[in-house]
C-alpha cells in the first residue's frame, strides 16, 4: 500500500491540474459531484504538490507580503469626534 507522500511523488502535472480543476468547480470532468471526503483529499494533494513542484508564490492560498487594507487606511472616529458636546 502506497503512502499519502508516495501518492504524491507519482501525480503528474496533467493529473495536478485535474485534481485542482475538481476542487474549484466541485466536479470531476464527467460532471459527478465531489464528495466531502474527495474535497479534502484532493486539496490536500494539490496542496502537497504545489509544495514540491511550484515557487511559493505560485501556490494555492499565496498571499504577498503585503499590509491588510485596515491598516493603511484611516478610519473615522464617529463616536468621540473633539468638537461634540458633552
Amino acid at each position: 500500500m502506497s503512502t499519502f507522500a508516495q501518492m504524491i511523488e507519482n501525480i503528474t502535472p496533467e493529473i495536478y491540474q485535474s485534481l485542482k480543476t475538481a476542487v474549484e468547480l466541485g466536479k470531476w470532468s464527467d460532471g459527478r459531484r465531489l464528495t466531502t471526503e474527495q474535497k479534502e483529499l484532493s486539496l490536500q494533494a494539490v496542496i502537497a504538490w504545489e509544495m514540491q513542484n511550484l515557487p511559493e508564490d505560485q501556490r494555492t492560498g499565496y498571499m504577498n507580503a503585503q499590509e491588510c487594507a485596515s491598516k493603511s487606511t484611516p478610519i473615522e472616529n464617529i463616536l468621540f469626534k473633539s468638537d461634540s458636546v458633552h
